[in-house]
């Protein structure tokens, strides 16, 4: 053997490694949905990879050197065979995961005894979780069904996501979703066999496969390469199963009884007062699947079918304080289909179809149980995914893909007479039901007078419109090219994106009751007088947003063992209004990716890697619905002579004669479209930020790997919406509203309030200050709106793997550090979901003692997940989580020169009129929780299975989440709200299965 030949052992691995199936992480084709095969098999082989199970098969040429390497392969087990010029064959037997490259080296070192001695090598046991693959710069860590099936996690892909280190679960405002690295929940991408899912509107959602369906998940925290974008959280990409030659069927059943859940914690107040009971609430519900898969076509056609029900009932009991309650039912159906096509050994086609459509029922009712509607939310789809797969040559291969998915986002309600409250998206036809009704008079007001409420008003919220939805077209082609030491990836990412989106109030306004005295010096003088506020806010359009990217990388191998990763990447971004015109257009967004992996010893087993790259985020469509689009946003005060007892709306409304009763149309909304040059500073950059990972991978021997690695995230820019009109007349010469004698005109369709912008770098924008016509151009200084956006995250992660026969496990602690004045494109301070136009950076008082640690700072966590079989029958998994809590804020009012208070109310870091920095009010606690089950697999019925999954098993329920508004917003009082519990641990559930697969 040559010199060269034994340096070339990049990517060997002892016997036992390659018989416990380790999973790899090799760049691959079409957002990781296919695996790879690559080694050493000498000068001149011939290398054969077969799938007994499909009939596929292919035949390449080693090179020169003896390495090869063949992509694009879908996951599964394979043969492959080696044949020398003297017809000596040597056979593996392999998995290749999606998004992983597998490892193979024909070639035995002088007196070893790796699998490259062995003729078959059969793949068993355990599979490790993050095993040392020196071709990757990526974090990742990647999951298959059966590890998920043996350990106690809830069946959803945050939940699995969760497992990865560097991941923590966001705020229960935003849903179950996670937030990576520091990063906002609004900040992640999500793909199902290469195609995206992620519901772009406002990014805090997704599709859902049915789980059953779901063959392996990755998810990627950090140093993902070029054909990635879109993303400055992470990624998580998952693949489903298919079928084979052989046929298998199965179903089971998950149930989940509300009588052996615990009951969650009560809520108080901070005078003691109960909030909310949850003595009696219950949750519950089963999920049962069926599946079938097998070859249409003996080695040429497949096709794999899961039909899933679910099942889920909530009752929710609240007391005075708050209200009645809420009982939601839900039961919906789902399905998905694999078909897979070997046309030849060259040409490969596969077509995904899922739906995830679930429509939930929620009954409101009153305190003493009547039943006052129901509010009907539908949310998903149907997603339809062809990708195709050619082998045009030992060393070319080329995918292209072509997704389109729809996602209904439908609301409408139902009185208990059996009317219909809706919304149609019509600006001059709000919604229709029982108003909302707020009373904010002084307690003696209400004392005397009776507290002024709705007895019909089902929501207390604004509903969506009926036709609410998106969809996306996705076209992408992605090609690999080994070029002698160079791996070349490059291509075309399409992603188009259209939302049908607006909001109304239940009822079509708000009625805010309030008392006027005309001397608060002497309160309850008798001189005091009711009036009532009507608001209205009514949005609706359809918005668009245009995606494209190009991307090319290269691994290169420098030496024979070390492989330098070098990744360019173009993102262009076009946002569109509700009139088809463009307001935000980002060209050729540069995203450069530099990344090495050196194998100290030649042998796998030991790997120091890094990377440096740059992640672009583009401007959600749903900024365009209010900020970009024709809305309505109108008060006006009024004086009454009574209260209808039921609505709770004023009777003999009379608008007040001076100025404060007039119609207000509110920041420049008054149903009329924007000029779209106007909306965003004409220098607009896209939300982007750069990570640094340095980490290194040992085999401490054949059944341990540890690791580590250190993280550096920075955000450099950001994108929000200022609201300070001010700012921009007085850099254009206005005085006093004034400029040359002329008054501007303000609101106008060419003079928005708010506007899109980089926090704290100079913007330009256009306006049409007299509503004339004529736009002009102001430079306003970026200090003078408000300071730059910042973020950063450093984090050092800790992990370690431990893989037997009969036992796996991971474990892992990170710790971190997430500091700055903006979370990114939400803000869990307060529940703000408005991705992209959160109120951070309104006015620059907003943003004074903001910087600080942030909502996602969780500075310890430690993750142990594993399963041990005791016997063929038996076996256990166990799963903890332990935690320290997050940061906690005051949020008060701003006290103006005047006395007055700034209207933007308990939104500033400032409480009893004293700063309260952000994140110095205090810690929420640690949290621990430990899942643990038991299986039994009967030997006497094959394929027969039963499960006990016991969730959070000494069912601590800290506090997850508190309301961090210590003041009230109109009269800077102390609020009894501050720190009241949001959200707590999930109480302890028991989830039963029994399965039958054969």
């Amino acid at each position: 053997m040559s010199k060269r030949q034994q340096m070339n052992r990049v990517f060997r691995r002892s016997a036992l490694t390659v018989a416990l199936g380790m999973c790899f992480t090799g760049p691959v084709l079409a957002q990781q949905a296919a695996g790879s095969v690559f080694g050493n098999a000498g000068a001149g082989a011939t290398v054969v990879v077969d799938n007994p199970a499909t009939g596929f098969h292919r035949e390449v040429s080693a090179s020169a050197d003896g390495t090869f390497r063949i992509p694009g392969l879908q996951p599964g087990t394979y043969r492959v065979t080696t044949r020398d010029a003297n017809g000596s064959a040597k056979v593996r037997d392999v998995v290749v995961n999606a998004g992983a490259g597998t490892s193979i080296d024909f070639a035995a070192p002088a007196g070893g005894t790796e699998a490259g001695s062995l003729d078959t090598v059969r793949v068993r046991g355990a599979r490790a979780v993050n095993p040392i693959d020196v071709s990757s710069t990526e974090s990742v860590t990647i999951l298959t069904s059966e590890q998920i099936a043996k350990i106690p996690v809830p069946r959803d892909t945050t939940s699995v996501a969760l497992l990865a280190p560097g991941t923590v679960r966001g705020d229960a405002a935003f849903g179950n979703l996670a937030s990576f690295g520091g990063s906002s929940v609004a900040e992640n991408q999500y793909y199902v066999n290469g195609f995206n899912i992620t519901n772009s509107f406002r990014s805090l959602n997704f599709s859902q496969v049915p789980f059953e369906a779901i063959a392996e998940q990755q998810v990627k925290t950090g140093g993902y390469g070029a054909e990635f974008g879109r993303s400055l959280g992470g990624v998580v990409s998952q693949t489903t199963k298919r079928g084979t030659n052989d046929f298998h069927a199965g179903g089971n059943i998950f149930y989940t009884p509300s009588s052996l859940s615990a009951h969650p914690r009560d809520m108080y107040q901070r005078n003691g007062v109960l909030r909310s009971d949850n003595s009696q609430e219950e949750t519950g519900g089963y999920n049962a699947s069926a599946w079938a898969s097998g070859a249409l076509v003996k080695d040429r056609l497949f096709a794999y079918g899961l039909i899933q029900y679910n099942s889920k009932t909530e009752d929710l009991y609240n007391n005075e304080v708050v209200g009645g309650g809420t009982h939601e039912k839900a039961g919906w159906p789902t399905y998905l289909l694999k078909l897979d096509w070997n046309i030849n050994d060259s040409n490969l086609l596969e077509f995904t179809s899922f739906t995830d459509k679930r429509t939930r029922e929620i009954d409101s009712r009153l305190e003493n149980g009547t039943v006052l509607g129901t509010n009907f939310i539908e949310q998903g789809g149907k997603n339809n995914i062809l990708r195709y797969t050619g082998y045009f040559s030992d060393t070319f291969t080329l995918s292209a893909l072509y997704g389109h998915g729809e996602f209904s986002r439908s609301q409408h309600l139902r009185t208990a007479t059996g009317a219909d409250v809706r919304y149609g998206g019509v600006l001059t036809q709000p919604a229709t039901g029982c108003p909302i009704i707020t009373d904010a008079r002084p307690g003696y007001r209400q004392a005397a007078t009776g507290k002024y409420g709705s007895t019909c008003n089902i929501t207390g919220a604004s509903i969506d419109r009926q036709d609410a939805g998106d969809t996306r077209d996705q076209f992408r082609v992605d090609a690999d090219w080994q070029l002698g030491a160079h791996q070349l990836r490059f291509g075309l990412d399409i992603d188009n994106y259209e939302s049908v989106a607006g909001t109304s109030y239940e009822g079509g306004r708000i009625w805010r009751y309030a008392t006027v005295d005309p001397t608060p010096t002497a309160p309850n003088s008798g001189d005091e007088f009711d009036i009532v506020r009507e608001q209205i806010v009514n949005q609706g359009s359809t918005v668009k947003v245009k995606q494209h990217a190009f991307y090319i990388q290269d691994s290169w191998n420098v030496t024979d063992n070390f492989i330098a990763q070098i990744g360019l990447r173009w993102d262009n971004f076009e946002n569109l209004n509700g009139f088809g015109e463009t307001y935000v257009k980002v060209k050729n967004q540069f995203g450069p990716r530099l990344g090495f992996s050196w194998d100290v010893n030649g042998d796998s087993t030991f790997k120091v890697y890094g990377n440096a790259g740059r992640y672009a985020l583009p401007l959600t469509p749903s900024v365009a619905v209010r900020g970009a689009s024709a809305s309505l946003f109108t008060r006006q005060q009024f004086t009454f002579t009574g209260v209808d007892p039921v609505t709770g709306a004023p009777i003999g409304a009379v608008p007040r004669t001076n100025s404060t009763g007039q119609l207000q149309y509110v920041n420049g909304e008054f149903g009329v479209g924007k000029n779209p040059a106007t909306i965003a500073s004409n220098n607009l950059k896209p939300m982007y930020q750069d990570e640094f990972i340095l980490g290194f991978q040992k085999a401490m021997n054949d059944h341990l790997n540890v690791g580590a690695r250190g993280i550096y995230r920075n955000l450099k820019t950001a994108i929000d919406d200022n609201c300070d009109y001010a700012a921009i007349l007085d850099a254009a010469g206005f005085v006093d509203g004034e400029r040359n004698g002329q008054a501007a005109v303000l609101p106008g369709a060419g003079f928005p309030y708010c506007r899109m912008f980089n926090p704290g770098a100079d913007a330009e924008f256009l306006t049409d200050f007299f509503n004339n016509g004529q736009l002009e151009s102001t430079h306003v200084a970026g200090d003078v709106l408000s300071p730059k956006a910042r973020r950063t995250y450093k984090a050092l992660e800790l992990f370690s793997d431990v893989t037997f026969q009969r036992f796996f496990m991971q474990a892992s602690y990170t710790w971190s550090q997430s500091k700055g004045n903006t979370e990114g494109g939400v803000k869990s301070d307060i529940g703000q979901a408005d991705t992209s136009v959160t109120q951070d950076f309104d006015y620059k008082e907003l943003t004074v003692d903001t910087y600080g640690f942030l909502p996602n700072d969780r500075r310890h966590s430690l993750k142990v997940f594993g399963n041990y079989e005791f016997s063929d029958e038996w076996s256990m998994g166990a799963n903890l989580l332990v935690q320290s809590g997050r940061p906690v804020n005051c949020l008060g009012v701003l006290r103006l020169a005047n006395g007055s208070l700034h209207p933007y109310g308990a939104s500033f870091m400032r409480c009893n009129n004293t700063p309260v920095p952000r994140g110095t009010a205090g810690r929420l606690p640690w949290t621990n929780t430990l899942d643990l089950n038991v299986a039994y697999r009967p030997s006497y019925v094959k394929g027969l299975q039963f499960k006990l999954d016991i969730f959070n098993l000494l069912n601590n329920q800290k506090v997850t989440s508190v309301n961090e508004t210590g003041e009230d917003g109109s009269t800077g009082a102390p609020s009894e709200q501050y720190l009241t519990p949001t959200s707590f641990q999930a109480p302890r559930a028991v989830r039963f299965m029994v399965q039958y697969d054969f």
